[in-house]
């Protein structure tokens, strides 16, 4: 087949892979509420640990990010370095826009890293060493997220490596687009801190959580 074609072939396994919806799978199965009813109705692991099962969040986590991996590994396989890439877009653009869910996924930033553990896992050591260092200091998962990711082209510019660089400013773009109550309530003081229940959300802003 042509070159093309295989694009396009691992764009779509891509695709079907990011769309995979972890989140909602665990809690269903888990017996909680309908992951979508809570929270910020996020599908990804922060929503899932409002839940106030750790556990889930963490298998949530580690699966939204190995999926973006594998899309990762499977487009190399299928098309080489540029099916890689072209997969790894097709993941992450699956994760936000599941058509199982009428394209309401979720926010990305597992999938994200999973992405940078594929194409270049050192990469991705610096993503968590930014997202730990923030969070410990403001304990906004949103804000650590968001800070993370600009982080990530630029060290791609820095080590030479263009393509990257370029790949992960076009999903960083991405990712803020899908933070974008996130950033309001951030500069409103009203997001929601890493550990906080849905009942604790609620009391401390006087309402229905909002992170």
């Amino acid at each position: 087949m042509s070159q093309p074609v295989l694009l396009l072939i691992a764009f779509v396994i891509g695709y079907l892979l990011g769309a995979i919806p972890f989140g909602l799978i665990f809690t269903r199965l888990a017996g909680t509420q309908d992951l979508r009813s809570i929270g910020s109705g996020n599908i990804g692991a922060t929503n899932v640990l409002r839940t106030g099962r750790r556990g889930l969040a963490a298998a949530t986590l580690v699966c939204d990010a190995l999926k973006g991996t594998a899309a990762v590994i499977v487009g190399a396989y299928i098309a080489g370095p540029e099916g890689a890439m072209v997969a790894a877009v097709g993941a992450f653009l699956g994760h936000l826009f599941p058509v199982w869910l009428g394209f309401k996924g979720g926010k990305g930033v597992a999938t994200y890293i999973g992405l940078l553990i594929g194409l270049f896992w050192p990469a991705a050591i610096v993503f968590c060493v930014v997202w730990l260092i923030v969070a410990v200091v403001t304990r906004y998962s949103s804000a650590s997220a968001l800070i993370a990711t600009l982080a990530s082209p630029i060290l791609f510019w820095w080590l030479g490596h263009p393509a990257l660089a370029e790949l992960f400013a076009l999903l960083t773009v991405l990712l803020w687009f899908m933070h974008r109550e996130n950033i309001q309530r951030l500069l409103a003081g009203t997001e929601g801190r890493i550990g906080q229940t849905v009942a604790q959300q609620m009391g401390h802003n006087g309402g229905p959580p909002l992170g």
